[in-house]
């Protein structure tokens, strides 16, 4: 009798699975986004660490305190630089990758194509005219 066979007195009924996969909230971000996230925060976390290095040691009157602080400092400038690329490479994904909102000009003409046959459908005296013989659009600059 092996391991598998240890288990086969348990009722099938009561068996639910493990975990349920329930979809995300969010979407994911694309990945030059999240490597430029993840590298905004590993730069961020090393710099708290500075922050508290260089209060210890000016409280205990270290020598090291100074060129902790000027380190400090620079990591500052190099922490907001991350978190910048972070807003300048979502904005650059969006504008390559984002979707365009505007209808082509072959779905617009394939709506009004379909306008035209309801109204035939809806009444056959009506005919429509082609847009040079109706005039300006609505809306459109005089």
């Amino acid at each position: 009798m092996d391991a598998m066979d240890k288990d086969r007195d348990i009722p099938a009924h009561g068996v639910r699975p493990l975990w349920t996969e329930e979809p995300a909230r969010r979407r994911r971000l694309p990945d030059p986004v999240r490597t430029a996230a993840v590298r905004a925060v590993i730069i961020i976390a090393v710099t708290l660490v500075e922050v508290m290095v260089a209060l210890l040691c000016t409280l205990a009157g270290s020598w090291s305190a100074f060129p902790v602080v000027l380190a400090t400092v620079a990591s500052t400038v190099v922490a907001t630089w991350g978190v910048l690329d972070v807003w300048v490479t979502r904005q650059v994904w969006r504008q390559r990758y984002g979707v365009v909102s505007r209808p082509s000009s072959t779905a617009r003409e394939m709506r009004r194509q379909r306008r035209r046959e309801r109204a035939r459908e809806a009444d056959p005296t009506v005919t429509s005219r082609p847009a040079a013989e109706r005039g300006p659009a609505r809306g459109a600059a005089a």
